[in-house]
């Protein structure tokens, strides 16, 4: 059963829950905007009958998935997540995040923020961490990226986005990045989900590759259940029998989940399919199809990338996307975020 109750009666609905059940299993609760989402498992009734007599319930939603704080009814207009600073995802305006996949130098961080704003971005993507593949492959400056990407946003006063590849290093990520990212490899790390939504940062979850629409909000369950409710989620292609693109973007997933939840759903059609001449069409359907932004790779000079060149944007590619984007959400009524950065020096 999943609970409404006003978000400022937070303290009234904890007194009341554990003076009925201690250690109540499986009830969670989370902040959503004014409002206050608390689930209580089938088999735990106490909880909910304390709530009950205490009038403090607004509504009931009993009607609801596997992944009830996720759900669309608990939120029927839509989560609105901010960034950092004034960048926001959800809502009526479409937000870029932009960026190269893996940060390698200072030089390239600071040329690419440089073609991110001037694109429209409102928030700049890089990896300080690269889970790979394979063991030869370019693994990240780690924490030498993570003072990179610091610095950039103090100069550049955008938000910026980076993963996080385990439980141990969410701390430090935190302490650098704007939001934390959860990469295809790690949707079900439980453990490190948990981890962010303890770490009072945004969280962007990508999809795994092999994870059903279920499985995926499920997957953000734990991240709100947590007490997190800034999840953005994040379609970046799943495994199919297909060989021609590097994974298969799917489409439908985006107006699935945007039918199903409240959470503001964003494409990453770089990883999606890992080719440069097909990001754009791919980045023009997610916008056709509803899809709240778009997570792009850019590169100053794609030919030099240590990590994913062949889908990177260079500056011409990435303005003419920004260009024929503006067009297909001037058709659909909407439009690209287009807030002012916070003040170089000012960090988020």
């Amino acid at each position: 059963m999943l609970l409404v109750c006003r978000a400022a009666d937070e303290e009234a609905v904890r007194e009341r829950i554990h003076a009925r059940v201690p250690t109540p299993h499986g009830t969670a609760m989370c902040r959503i905007g004014d409002q206050l989402l608390v689930y209580v498992p089938g088999d735990e009734v106490a909880p909910a009958d304390a709530l009950h007599e205490s009038g403090l319930v607004q509504r009931v939603v009993t009607d609801h998935s596997d992944a009830p704080l996720t759900d669309r009814a608990a939120v029927p207009l839509g989560s609105i997540v901010r960034l950092g600073g004034t960048a926001t995802v959800g809502g009526v305006d479409f937000a870029m995040i932009a960026g190269p996949c893996a940060v390698e130098s200072y030089e390239q961080m600071s040329a690419s923020v440089a073609m991110a704003k001037a694109g429209g971005a409102v928030a700049l993507r890089g990896g300080a961490y690269k889970p790979r593949s394979s063991p030869y492959s370019f693994q990240g400056l780690k924490d030498e990226g993570l003072r990179i990407m610091a610095e950039i946003r103090a100069e550049s006063g955008l938000p910026v986005v980076t993963e996080v590849v385990d439980a141990e290093t969410v701390d430090l990520v935190a302490e650098h990045a704007d939001v934390l990212q959860i990469g295809t490899r790690n949707a079900q790390n439980f453990t490190l989900l948990r981890a962010v939504g303890q770490a009072g940062k945004p969280v962007l979850l990508k999809r795994g590759f092999g994870c059903t629409v279920s499985e995926w909000l499920q997957a953000a369950e734990y991240v709100l259940a947590a007490g997190n409710p800034d999840v953005v989620l994040c379609e970046r292609g799943i495994r199919s029998f297909e060989p021609s693109t590097r994974f298969t973007l799917d489409l439908s997933a985006v107006a699935v989940v945007k039918h199903m939840s409240h959470l503001p759903v964003i494409v990453d059609p770089s990883h999606g399919v890992g080719h440069r001449h097909l990001v754009k069409p791919l980045a023009l359907a997610a916008a056709a199809v509803g899809a709240d932004g778009l997570l792009l790779d850019i590169h100053p000079d794609p030919a030099s990338a240590l990590c994913d060149g062949a889908q990177a944007l260079d500056r011409d590619r990435w303005f003419d996307l920004a260009d024929a984007l503006r067009d297909v959400l001037t058709s659909l009524g909407r439009g690209l975020t287009l807030r002012e950065p916070e003040p170089a020096g000012r960090v988020a």
